[in-house]
C-alpha cells in the first residue's frame, strides 16, 4: 500500500469515525450489529508475503480485537445472526490452509487467552507434507501442519474445519464426483484423524467466482452446518437466508496493513451499505434445506427467546 493511499484511507476513517460508532450503536440496539468473520493464513516472522502476518502484527490485531469485540466461535456467530440477537460487536477468528508456523506463536497465543477460533485445513497437503500450489508458484516452500499438530489442536478444543483436499478452485467445475472427492474427502480425513466430524467448510480462495451452489449442496449433504467465503463482506442479520438461516458466512481478510484492517473492523459505511454479490435465498434456491441438526436448532429463534 502506497504512503499516499495509506494516508488517504486514514483520513477517511477518521472523518467517518463518529458516523461509524453511531451506526453500530443503533444497529446493536435493534439486534442487528454486523458480525465480522476474519480469516488468517500464516503467522510467521520469515518469508513475508501478502498472506503472512508477523508475530508482532498478529498480537497487535488480537489485542485490539479483544478490547473492542466479543470474540466468538462460528457457531455463536451463527446463533446471533439467526436469532436477530446481535447486540454487541462480535468477531469470529479463522485460519485457512494449515501452515506449520502457526503452531509456533499464533495458536499458543489464542489458546492461552481462551479465544475460540476455527482452523481450516487442506488435508492432502497435510497428509503428503507438500507445499501449497500457490506457494510453489511464488517460488517458496512453506511447511504445512503435521498430523501431530492437528491432533494436538483438536485435543485442545480447537475446531478443525475442512478446506478441501488439494486446495483447488471449486468454481471451475460442477462435476459432482470431483466436488465430493475434494469436499467430502477432506471431511472424512479430518474425522479419521481427530475423531471429530467437521461442522464447517471454507472455500479455497473464497471469491464469488470460486463458489457454486453445487459445492454448497455437497457440503451440506455431508453434514456441514456453515460454509465460509472470503470475498470481504459483513454478516448482517437482515441478510440471513429466511429458509436456511446463516449457513453461509462471509469473511474479511485480516490485512497486514493496519489502516486497512481497522477500516474494515470499525464497519466502513461504504462496505456496510454495498450490495452483497450473493443473495443467499436466490443463490441457494435450488438447494434442499436438509434436516436441522440439534446443535443448530436455536439459530432461528426470535431474539426475545434468546435474550430473555
Amino acid at each position: 500500500m502506497s504512503p499516499l493511499r495509506r494516508s488517504l484511507l486514514g483520513l477517511y476513517q477518521g472523518a467517518t469515525a463518529s458516523l461509524r460508532m453511531r451506526a453500530v450503536r443503533r444497529l446493536a440496539k435493534l439486534g442487528r450489529a454486523p458480525v465480522c468473520v476474519l480469516f488468517y493464513h500464516r503467522v510467521a516472522d520469515t518469508n513475508p508475503n501478502d498472506w503472512t502476518l508477523s508475530h508482532q502484527a498478529f498480537r497487535r490485531q488480537i489485542d485490539w480485537l479483544s478490547r473492542r469485540f466479543d470474540v466468538v466461535s462460528l457457531q455463536e456467530a451463527q446463533r446471533r445472526l439467526g436469532a436477530g440477537a446481535s447486540r454487541r460487536p462480535a468477531v469470529a477468528i479463522t485460519f485457512d490452509d494449515g501452515y506449520g508456523e502457526n503452531c509456533d506463536y499464533a495458536i499458543p497465543l489464542l489458546l492461552r487467552r481462551g479465544l475460540p477460533f476455527t482452523y481450516f485445513v487442506s488435508t492432502q497437503i497435510i497428509r503428503d507434507q507438500t507445499a501449497f500450489p500457490h506457494d510453489l508458484a511464488a517460488g517458496v516452500r512453506l511447511r504445512p501442519n503435521s498430523l501431530t499438530e492437528l491432533r494436538a489442536m483438536a485435543a485442545a478444543g480447537v475446531e478443525i474445519g475442512a478446506h478441501t483436499r488439494t486446495h483447488p478452485d471449486l468454481g471451475r467445475s460442477t462435476d459432482a464426483d470431483w466436488l465430493r472427492e475434494e469436499i467430502v474427502g477432506s471431511i472424512e480425513d479430518i474425522t479419521t484423524w481427530t475423531g471429530k466430524r467437521p461442522r464447517s467448510f471454507a472455500f479455497p480462495f473464497g471469491q464469488v467466482e470460486n463458489l457454486t451452489p453445487e459445492a454448497m449442496q455437497i457440503a451440506r449433504d455431508a453434514g456441514v452446518r456453515v460454509v465460509c467465503s472470503a470475498y470481504g463482506a459483513y454478516n448482517q442479520p437482515e441478510r440471513v437466508s429466511k429458509e436456511r438461516g446463516p449457513f453461509h458466512l462471509r469473511r474479511i481478510h485480516a490485512d497486514p496493513e493496519w489502516v486497512r484492517f481497522t477500516n474494515w473492523m470499525t464497519i466502513d459505511p461504504r462496505k456496510l451499505l454495498a450490495a452483497d454479490p450473493i443473495d443467499d435465498d436466490a443463490y441457494l434456491s435450488g438447494l434442499s434445506s436438509g434436516p436441522v441438526a440439534a446443535d443448530d436448532a436455536p439459530l432461528l429463534l426470535p431474539a426475545e427467546a434468546v435474550d430473555g
